[in-house]
Protein backbone atom coordinates (compact mmCIF):
# COMPACT_ATOMS: atom_id res chain seq x y z
CA UNK A 1 0.00 0.00 0.00
CA UNK A 2 1.30 3.47 -0.63
CA UNK A 3 0.54 6.05 2.11
CA UNK A 4 0.51 9.23 -0.49
CA UNK A 5 -0.84 8.45 -3.85
CA UNK A 6 -0.08 11.22 -6.40
CA UNK A 7 -3.71 11.44 -8.47
CA UNK A 8 -3.90 13.74 -11.58
CA UNK A 9 -7.05 15.00 -11.80
CA UNK A 10 -7.96 16.25 -15.81
CA UNK A 11 -11.20 17.51 -15.54
CA UNK A 12 -13.32 21.19 -16.02
CA UNK A 13 -13.25 23.83 -13.21
CA UNK A 14 -16.39 24.86 -11.01
CA UNK A 15 -16.36 28.43 -9.71
CA UNK A 16 -18.52 27.24 -6.75
CA UNK A 17 -16.38 24.23 -5.44
CA UNK A 18 -19.04 21.78 -5.62
CA UNK A 19 -17.78 19.83 -8.96
CA UNK A 20 -15.01 19.29 -11.67
CA UNK A 21 -11.17 20.05 -10.69
CA UNK A 22 -12.09 21.75 -7.20
CA UNK A 23 -13.95 18.82 -5.83
CA UNK A 24 -11.56 15.97 -7.07
CA UNK A 25 -8.90 18.07 -5.41
CA UNK A 26 -11.12 17.62 -2.19
CA UNK A 27 -11.83 14.12 -2.74
CA UNK A 28 -8.62 13.25 -3.46
CA UNK A 29 -6.84 14.88 -0.60
CA UNK A 30 -9.95 13.41 1.78
CA UNK A 31 -8.81 10.57 0.75
CA UNK A 32 -5.18 10.59 1.48
CA UNK A 33 -3.90 11.14 -1.98
CA UNK A 34 -1.64 14.23 -3.16
CA UNK A 35 -3.78 16.21 -5.71
CA UNK A 36 -2.32 17.53 -8.90
CA UNK A 37 -4.59 18.72 -11.90
CA UNK A 38 -5.28 19.60 -15.22
CA UNK A 39 -8.17 22.03 -16.38
CA UNK A 40 -9.60 21.20 -19.92
CA UNK A 41 -12.72 24.20 -19.39
CA UNK A 42 -13.26 27.11 -17.65
CA UNK A 43 -16.89 27.17 -17.01
CA UNK A 44 -19.26 30.02 -14.78
CA UNK A 45 -21.59 28.33 -12.90
CA UNK A 46 -22.85 27.44 -9.43
CA UNK A 47 -25.42 25.15 -7.60
CA UNK A 48 -27.99 26.42 -10.00
CA UNK A 49 -26.83 25.56 -13.01
CA UNK A 50 -24.09 26.62 -16.34
CA UNK A 51 -24.32 29.92 -17.61
CA UNK A 52 -21.61 29.47 -19.64
CA UNK A 53 -18.17 27.17 -21.14
CA UNK A 54 -14.80 28.27 -22.45
CA UNK A 55 -13.02 25.44 -23.37
CA UNK A 56 -9.43 25.59 -22.73
CA UNK A 57 -7.06 25.36 -25.74
CA UNK A 58 -6.17 21.26 -26.66
CA UNK A 59 -2.11 22.02 -26.48
CA UNK A 60 -2.36 24.32 -23.40
CA UNK A 61 -4.34 21.17 -21.93
CA UNK A 62 -1.55 18.52 -23.27
CA UNK A 63 0.83 20.76 -22.09
CA UNK A 64 -0.90 20.82 -18.90
CA UNK A 65 -0.42 17.38 -18.32
CA UNK A 66 3.03 16.88 -20.10
CA UNK A 67 4.64 19.27 -17.13
CA UNK A 68 2.91 17.33 -14.39
CA UNK A 69 3.28 13.74 -16.12
CA UNK A 70 7.26 14.75 -17.30
CA UNK A 71 7.96 15.50 -13.67
CA UNK A 72 5.57 14.06 -10.70
CA UNK A 73 5.31 10.14 -10.41
CA UNK A 74 1.72 9.68 -11.31
CA UNK A 75 0.04 7.06 -9.79
CA UNK A 76 -3.57 7.42 -11.01
CA UNK A 77 -5.17 9.83 -13.17
CA UNK A 78 -9.06 10.37 -13.60
CA UNK A 79 -10.74 12.33 -16.27
CA UNK A 80 -13.75 14.22 -16.45
CA UNK A 81 -15.09 17.02 -18.65
CA UNK A 82 -13.38 16.79 -22.02
CA UNK A 83 -15.75 18.91 -23.45
CA UNK A 84 -14.35 18.78 -27.26
CA UNK A 85 -12.55 16.26 -30.15
CA UNK A 86 -9.20 18.06 -30.01
CA UNK A 87 -9.28 18.24 -26.25
CA UNK A 88 -9.73 14.40 -25.87
CA UNK A 89 -7.26 13.59 -28.54
CA UNK A 90 -4.61 15.51 -26.72
CA UNK A 91 -5.60 13.83 -23.27
CA UNK A 92 -5.13 9.90 -25.64
CA UNK A 93 -1.87 11.52 -26.84
CA UNK A 94 -0.40 12.47 -23.53
CA UNK A 95 -1.44 8.88 -22.01
CA UNK A 96 0.68 7.29 -24.90
CA UNK A 97 3.73 9.14 -23.75
CA UNK A 98 3.05 8.94 -20.29
CA UNK A 99 1.36 5.59 -19.40
CA UNK A 100 -0.14 5.47 -16.14
CA UNK A 101 -1.59 1.86 -14.85
CA UNK A 102 -4.70 3.53 -13.05
CA UNK A 103 -6.80 5.24 -15.60
CA UNK A 104 -10.44 6.10 -14.64
CA UNK A 105 -12.43 8.15 -17.10
CA UNK A 106 -15.43 9.72 -15.56
CA UNK A 107 -17.59 10.65 -19.47
CA UNK A 108 -19.44 13.91 -18.21
CA UNK A 109 -21.85 15.26 -20.38
CA UNK A 110 -24.07 16.52 -18.48
CA UNK A 111 -23.89 18.56 -14.95
CA UNK A 112 -25.98 17.72 -12.43
CA UNK A 113 -28.48 20.46 -13.13
CA UNK A 114 -29.26 18.90 -16.58
CA UNK A 115 -26.52 21.41 -18.66
CA UNK A 116 -24.87 20.05 -21.85
CA UNK A 117 -21.09 20.40 -20.68
CA UNK A 118 -19.46 17.40 -23.74
CA UNK A 119 -20.12 17.99 -27.28
CA UNK A 120 -22.01 14.89 -28.98
CA UNK A 121 -18.44 14.41 -31.16
CA UNK A 122 -16.40 14.36 -28.42
CA UNK A 123 -18.33 11.59 -26.64
CA UNK A 124 -17.61 9.31 -30.02
CA UNK A 125 -13.87 10.50 -29.20
CA UNK A 126 -14.03 9.38 -25.55
CA UNK A 127 -15.11 6.22 -26.67
CA UNK A 128 -12.72 5.38 -29.53
CA UNK A 129 -9.53 7.23 -27.56
CA UNK A 130 -9.99 7.45 -24.11
CA UNK A 131 -12.01 4.20 -22.76
CA UNK A 132 -9.26 1.79 -24.15
CA UNK A 133 -7.01 3.26 -22.10
CA UNK A 134 -9.11 3.47 -19.10
CA UNK A 135 -9.25 1.24 -16.10
CA UNK A 136 -12.16 1.85 -15.14
CA UNK A 137 -15.28 4.05 -16.82
CA UNK A 138 -18.01 5.61 -14.28
CA UNK A 139 -21.10 6.61 -16.26
CA UNK A 140 -24.52 7.26 -14.61
CA UNK A 141 -27.47 6.26 -15.85
CA UNK A 142 -28.12 8.85 -18.50
CA UNK A 143 -24.59 8.53 -19.84
CA UNK A 144 -24.75 4.41 -19.94
CA UNK A 145 -27.83 4.72 -22.02
CA UNK A 146 -26.21 6.93 -24.18
CA UNK A 147 -23.11 4.72 -24.54
CA UNK A 148 -24.76 1.64 -24.75
CA UNK A 149 -27.88 2.71 -26.82
CA UNK A 150 -30.72 1.85 -25.13
CA UNK A 151 -32.28 3.69 -22.10
CA UNK A 152 -31.57 1.63 -18.86
CA UNK A 153 -35.19 1.33 -16.67
CA UNK A 154 -34.15 -1.51 -13.92
CA UNK A 155 -30.76 -2.92 -12.22
CA UNK A 156 -31.55 -6.16 -14.94
CA UNK A 157 -30.39 -2.81 -17.95
CA UNK A 158 -27.73 -1.98 -15.85
CA UNK A 159 -26.33 -5.29 -15.93
CA UNK A 160 -26.61 -5.43 -19.41
CA UNK A 161 -25.24 -2.11 -20.24
CA UNK A 162 -22.53 -2.45 -17.91
CA UNK A 163 -21.66 -6.40 -19.42
CA UNK A 164 -21.82 -4.96 -22.97
CA UNK A 165 -19.47 -1.85 -22.31
CA UNK A 166 -17.04 -4.01 -20.85
CA UNK A 167 -16.96 -6.29 -23.51
CA UNK A 168 -16.77 -3.50 -26.39
CA UNK A 169 -14.21 -1.34 -24.59
CA UNK A 170 -11.99 -3.98 -22.58
CA UNK A 171 -11.77 -1.83 -19.58
CA UNK A 172 -14.37 -2.03 -16.31
CA UNK A 173 -17.28 -0.17 -16.22
CA UNK A 174 -19.14 1.44 -12.66
CA UNK A 175 -22.96 2.27 -13.95
CA UNK A 176 -23.96 4.15 -11.04
CA UNK A 177 -27.80 3.93 -10.33
CA UNK A 178 -28.27 7.07 -8.27
CA UNK A 179 -30.42 8.44 -10.65
CA UNK A 180 -32.75 5.38 -11.15
CA UNK A 181 -35.86 5.42 -10.06
CA UNK A 182 -36.08 3.16 -7.03
CA UNK A 183 -37.24 2.66 -3.65
CA UNK A 184 -34.73 3.50 -0.31
CA UNK A 185 -31.54 2.05 -1.78
CA UNK A 186 -29.42 2.65 -4.77
CA UNK A 187 -27.42 0.48 -6.64
CA UNK A 188 -24.24 1.01 -8.76
CA UNK A 189 -23.62 -1.71 -10.88
CA UNK A 190 -19.39 -2.65 -11.37
CA UNK A 191 -19.10 -5.25 -14.01
CA UNK A 192 -14.91 -6.03 -14.51
CA UNK A 193 -13.00 -9.27 -15.94
CA UNK A 194 -14.21 -11.42 -13.23
CA UNK A 195 -18.22 -10.49 -13.52
CA UNK A 196 -20.70 -8.55 -11.98
CA UNK A 197 -20.66 -7.04 -8.63
CA UNK A 198 -23.79 -4.74 -6.97
CA UNK A 199 -22.98 -2.46 -4.29
CA UNK A 200 -25.61 -0.98 -2.45
CA UNK A 201 -26.12 1.98 -0.50
CA UNK A 202 -28.69 3.67 1.45
CA UNK A 203 -30.49 6.31 -0.66
CA UNK A 204 -30.34 9.61 1.10
CA UNK A 205 -32.97 12.47 0.78
CA UNK A 206 -31.10 15.46 0.04
CA UNK A 207 -30.56 18.03 -2.93
CA UNK A 208 -26.62 18.23 -2.04
CA UNK A 209 -25.58 16.03 -4.62
CA UNK A 210 -23.80 18.62 -6.81
CA UNK A 211 -19.89 17.11 -7.91
CA UNK A 212 -21.25 13.41 -6.56
CA UNK A 213 -19.47 11.59 -10.04
CA UNK A 214 -16.70 14.05 -9.81
CA UNK A 215 -16.06 13.02 -6.03
CA UNK A 216 -16.75 8.95 -6.55
CA UNK A 217 -14.15 8.83 -9.77
CA UNK A 218 -11.35 10.45 -8.35
CA UNK A 219 -12.15 8.92 -4.68
CA UNK A 220 -11.56 5.79 -7.05
CA UNK A 221 -8.30 7.17 -8.93
CA UNK A 222 -7.09 7.92 -5.37
CA UNK A 223 -7.88 4.36 -3.92
CA UNK A 224 -6.54 2.35 -6.77
CA UNK A 225 -3.29 4.55 -6.71
CA UNK A 226 -2.43 3.87 -2.97
CA UNK A 227 -2.81 0.06 -4.53
CA UNK A 228 -6.39 -1.26 -3.14
CA UNK A 229 -7.75 -3.82 -5.69
CA UNK A 230 -10.34 -2.52 -8.45
CA UNK A 231 -13.80 -3.84 -6.25
CA UNK A 232 -11.88 -2.56 -2.90
CA UNK A 233 -11.44 0.50 -4.48
CA UNK A 234 -14.42 0.42 -5.63
CA UNK A 235 -16.75 0.03 -2.73
CA UNK A 236 -14.37 2.08 -0.45
CA UNK A 237 -14.97 5.10 -2.53
CA UNK A 238 -18.49 4.35 -2.80
CA UNK A 239 -19.05 3.92 0.96
CA UNK A 240 -16.91 7.26 1.26
CA UNK A 241 -19.33 9.34 -1.16
CA UNK A 242 -22.49 8.13 0.81
CA UNK A 243 -20.85 9.33 4.29
CA UNK A 244 -20.05 12.51 2.39
CA UNK A 245 -23.37 12.88 1.02
CA UNK A 246 -25.05 11.89 4.80
CA UNK A 247 -22.51 14.59 6.26
CA UNK A 248 -23.55 17.01 3.57
CA UNK A 249 -27.51 16.88 4.07
CA UNK A 250 -27.80 19.59 6.44
CA UNK A 251 -25.92 21.97 4.46
CA UNK A 252 -26.62 25.30 2.73
CA UNK A 253 -24.55 26.35 0.49
CA UNK A 254 -25.93 28.28 -2.55
CA UNK A 255 -29.60 27.86 -3.41
CA UNK A 256 -29.38 25.08 -6.13
CA UNK A 257 -27.76 21.60 -5.72
CA UNK A 258 -25.75 21.90 -2.74
CA UNK A 259 -22.10 20.16 -2.61
CA UNK A 260 -21.13 17.30 -0.60
CA UNK A 261 -19.06 17.60 2.82
CA UNK A 262 -15.53 15.70 1.08
CA UNK A 263 -13.88 16.38 4.60
CA UNK A 264 -16.48 14.68 6.76
CA UNK A 265 -14.04 12.88 9.01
Amino acid sequence: MKDYPIVLSIAGSDPSGGAGIQADIKAISACGGYAAAAITAVTVQNTQGVKAVEYVPAEIVGQQIDAVMSDLAVDAVKIGMTGTVSIVKAIAAQLSVHPVLYVVTDPVMVSTSKDSLTMPEAVDALCSCIFPKSHLVTPNIDEASRLAGFRIQSVEDMNRAAVQLRDRYGCAFLVKGGDLDADNTSVDVLCDLDGLVHITSERVLTDNLHGTGCTLSSSIATFLGSGLPLREAVQTAVAYVHNAIVAAASLRIGHGHGPLRHFYR
